[in-house]
């Protein structure tokens, strides 16, 4: 690994704290392009070479960072059964984590990227209130880097490292590590004044320089030409490159430089590729959205396959392109696709620049719009196999409502309701929400509040809602899309019709389960009339209303409604299809009400089994199968057998939809119930009273869950002879 100049006060202060953290984390902090990264790195090398453990983890989402910090804690010697108890909620998953790592010694976590402190943890805990994922305790050392320089961020514990630009001395030797025969020590301190001390800037004038084929091949030559760039470099007089208006200045006429020497070299493809990149949201690129055809589209050149991958080759070369960095130590599995990343301050830079060539950032937008509504196309016909491409791309949709061009917001609305579907059907509710975010915002600003367009999207955001577990915030939209419906489209429009449906299932997960019967009832007798009996919304209506049934605890007719449903879409969808699945296990469900657990098993079985094939171990519907397999060997009295299904469940869930989703604390219920019925009364007890205190939270204190978590608690507790207390904290 290359020498960091420069920061060698930093290193050996950070160097002491790994030795000695006495209760405090440390926070290396700074403006882009200061090479906080890089310090990091270097400490982790002397670290690991001094018999630390390391661990990299790179900060992307709450979720995310509960795995890794698991698989952190499992190589410092958490039991499995210890795990598996904080995942059944036995106790709270972070103080186990931290409580196996403050009973370990020498290591080192490096926790990278934490530009929003604010989302670390899933429950909106502050940083600073040190409950969270982020603690100043244990035997090693926690580093976290960020963008973030406040105290109050942060709290009283942290050791906060603000990283300046480098002094010229320094500057000026990180230009000669790189370049060495570019020129004398003198002449590289001038350009590293030049520079403004920036290591992100010095590192791409390096390593232009010290390409053999660059046009400019000595300090003095490379100052020169950027004497004649920067006239109005903002600060130019002290050289400020912790201005951030400063930093963007420097490195953006660097990497011009370099730019310009691609283009000398025969690769004019490098400037029109960055600069669609940039356009792009700040997200990893599937390297598969790029094509010939896009940069042709883009340049009108004709563009090679061999002309892209050396356009990209030579960003990558220069510095102006990376990779998803893999990490260090542990770390979650890669996409299977390849992708490319920007340095967010090159990707701010350059889309500011894409703006300003206005005649080419349109065609560049046109271009890439083109291109990525192919792409979602593909996807949609792919099926199952292009769920993850479809992940992928959805951050990236933005663009085709950011800008006015040839695409009419109608054609983005299909394109980015296709793709949403594709997200809903691979159970990827938060990435569907967030399109369905983007599309409503952009419809309101152009169509107005009451316009029909609008309101369907209303009613597939509160859709995902509904998918997600925030069943409060769906019923709330349901009811202003119903409103509205009413309004504008009358009370027979088959949108209003779905628009009552939704609103009485998401009114049923609430737990108002009269109300929601009543919607339904009501909705089943419109379509019927409308519609027709052989309708798929028809068939909607009779499942779903099937479905409160059984909540309600009228199994008899809930199984007649889902075996004649079941019938009808055998007869129309066939055997594959997921609503098909969905009405086997809904009678499976109405059946276990009713006593019959081994048929109600068999059929949750088929159904696991037929999921798994079509829509994978991980979709929320799988997952969901297992827990109602585990339930009804519970009713069959196989009690072990259960337990074990669930603790898989729950693993799953856990991973997928999070701790506070109403299906994980499902999945603790039923577990706590299993370990009920084998004597273990204390585990059961303690996983019946997180369970309350979560739905309490989640779901509100007279949702039907959480009263019956209170009963079934009390039983446990009078069974164990256990006092009742609250649990602190």
């Amino acid at each position: 690994m290359e020498r960091v100049r420069g920061r060698e006060t930093e290193l050996a202060l950070l160097t002491r704290i790994l030795r000695r953290p006495q209760g405090r984390f440390a926070v290396v902090c700074g403006a882009g392009g200061l090479g906080k990264t890089t310090l990091v790195a270097q400490l982790a090398v002397h670290a690991e070479e001094r018999g630390w453990t390391v661990f990299w983890l790179r900060w992307r989402n709450s979720v995310d960072l509960t795995q890794q910090l698991t698989q952190v804690a499992l190589a410092c010697g958490l039991s499995e059964q210890t795990l598996e108890a904080a995942r059944v909620g036995h106790e709270s998953l972070p103080d186990v984590i931290w409580q196996q790592l403050e009973s370990s010694r020498r290591w080192l976590i490096v926790l990278d990227n934490v530009d929003e402190p604010q989302a670390v943890d899933p429950g909106g805990e502050p940083v600073a209130h040190y409950r969270g994922w982020i603690r100043p305790n244990g035997g090693g050392l926690l580093l976290v880097t960020s963008r973030d320089t406040s105290d109050q961020t942060w709290g009283s514990r942290a050791e906060i490292l603000r990283l300046e630009p480098l002094a010229v001395s320094d500057a000026g030797q990180v230009l000669m590590d790189l370049a060495p025969r570019a020129g004398t020590e003198g002449q590289a301190r001038e350009l590293a004044a030049r520079l403004g001390g920036l290591p992100l800037a010095l590192h791409a004038a390096g390593s232009y320089l010290a390409t053999a084929t660059s046009r400019y091949r000595s300090f003095d030559q490379y100052r020169q030409a950027l004497d004649a760039e920067l006239p109005t470099l903002l600060g130019a007089q002290h050289h400020n490159a912790s201005d951030p208006n400063v930093a963007r200045t420097v490195v953006r006429h660097t990497w011009e430089l370099s730019l310009d020497q691609l283009a000398s070299e025969g690769n004019s493809l490098a400037r029109p590729l960055l600069r669609m990149l940039a356009l792009l949201s700040q997200a990893p690129i599937p390297v598969t959205l790029l094509t010939p055809d896009l940069l042709a589209a883009a340049t009108d050149e004709t563009v090679t396959v061999v002309g892209l991958e050396a356009a990209l080759a030579g960003l990558y070369r220069y510095g102006l392109l990376g990779l998803p960095d893999p990490g260090r130590g542990l770390v979650t599995a890669q996409e299977d696709s390849a992708q490319v990343v920007l340095h967010p301050l090159i990707r701010e830079i350059s889309a500011l620049a894409a703006m300003t060539e206005f005649g080419e950032s349109m065609r560049w937008h046109r271009a890439l719009i083109s291109r990525l509504s192919e792409a979602i196309r593909d996807v949609v016909e792919a099926g199952r196999s292009g769920w993850p491409a479809a992940l992928l791309l959805a951050p990236h949709v933005r663009i085709l409502l950011d800008h006015d061009t040839s695409e009419t917001l109608s054609g983005a609305r299909d394109t980015i309701n296709a793709l949403a579907r594709v997200l809903h059907n691979a159970g990827a509710y938060t990435a569907e929400h967030s399109l369905h975010q983007h599309l409503c915002s952009a419809q309101i600003h152009r169509l107005g509040p009451d316009h029909s367009e609008l309101l369907s999207t209303r009613n597939r955001l509160a859709i995902a809602l509904v998918g997600m577990g925030e069943y409060a915030q769906a019923v709330d939209l349901h009811r202003q899309t119903l409103v509205g419906r009413l309004r504008v489209l009358g009370p027979d429009h088959p949108e209003t019709l779905s628009s009552r449906n939704n609103l009485a299932w998401a009114l049923q997960k609430m737990g108002d389960h009269a109300e929601a019967a009543d919607l339904h009832r009501r909705t089943l007798e419109d379509r019927l009339r409308i519609l027709g009996p052989d309708h798929p919304n028809t068939l909607v209506s009779r499942a779903d209303l099937a479905w409160v049934l059984t909540e309600m605890g009228e199994y008899v007719e809930a199984a007649d409604l889902h075996r004649r449903t079941l019938e009808d879409r055998l007869r129309i969808l066939g055997p594959d299809h997921p609503s098909t699945l969905r009405s086997r296990s809904g009678l499976a469900n109405a059946l276990f009400g009713m006593g019959e657990y081994a048929e109600a098993a068999d059929l949750h079985r088929r159904t696991l089994q037929d999921r798994l094939r079509i829509s994978g171990p991980d979709h929320p519907e799988t997952v969901g199968s297992y827990n109602s397999l585990a339930t009804a060997l519970y009713g069959m009295g196989e009690y072990a057998e259960a337990a074990d299904l669930l603790r898989r469940t729950l693993e799953d869930r856990l991973r997928i939809s999070g701790p506070d989703h109403p299906n994980t604390l499902r999945t603790h219920s039923g577990l706590a119930n299993a370990l009920f019925k084998m004597g273990e009364y204390a585990e059961a007890a303690d996983l019946h009273r997180r369970t309350l205190e979560a739905r309490t939270r989640v779901l509100g204190a007279s949702h039907p869950d959480t009263l019956r978590s209170r009963s079934e608690l009390d039983e446990v507790l009078a069974a164990s002879r256990l006092p009742h207390r609250r649990r602190d904290g």
